[in-house]
């Protein structure tokens, strides 16, 4: 399968990239199904292929609970970094919002592979990291938002 990845194998050779997704298996989440949720143990690594995953916060909001969308993820785009990254349980919960592929590559296998070409594995994880780095954004330019704010209120 032919998948221009945005993020995930930057870096690596055509046949390195091969090898990778060729420990990939296919996932496919109905429009509104949930890929995984807050908390739960994380073992594989997400590449979306074909439609969109909303990746949410759930917050209490008096008597219900709402998801708050923190990030989108669309064809190319790695999700599910929790997989490789202690301690292995997903910081956020993951719903598609149309029927959407993805490829999931189970930690046992990168690791492996990791293992036996600490190159590819240095990349990816590079890569990873670079995911991670931008989620960290989101939430510092959130927080950042919620200081001012709170600031803003006690000089009011």
């Amino acid at each position: 399968m032919s998948i221009e990845t945005k993020d995930l194998l930057l870096g690596l050779s055509e046949v390195e990239a091969a090898r990778i997704m060729a420990l990939a298996v296919p996932v496919r989440i109905p429009s509104g199904g949930v890929l995984f949720q807050l908390g739960a143990e994380a073992d594989r690594l997400f590449l979306v292929v074909r439609g969109r995953i909303d990746l949410t916060l759930p917050m209490r909001i008096r008597e219900g609970e709402e998801d708050v969308l923190l990030e989108e993820k669309h064809p190319g785009e790695t999700l599910g970094w929790s997989g490789l990254i202690p301690p292995h349980r997903f910081t956020l919960k993951a719903k598609a919002q149309m029927e959407t592929e993805l490829l999931a590559f189970p930690r046992a296998a990168l690791l492996a592979h990791f293992d036996a070409h600490p190159a590819v594995g240095l990349a990816v994880t590079r890569n990873v990291a670079t995911v991670i780095g931008h989620r960290l954004q989101i939430f510092q330019t959130l927080w950042a938002r919620e200081m001012q704010r709170m600031v803003e209120q006690r000089y009011a």
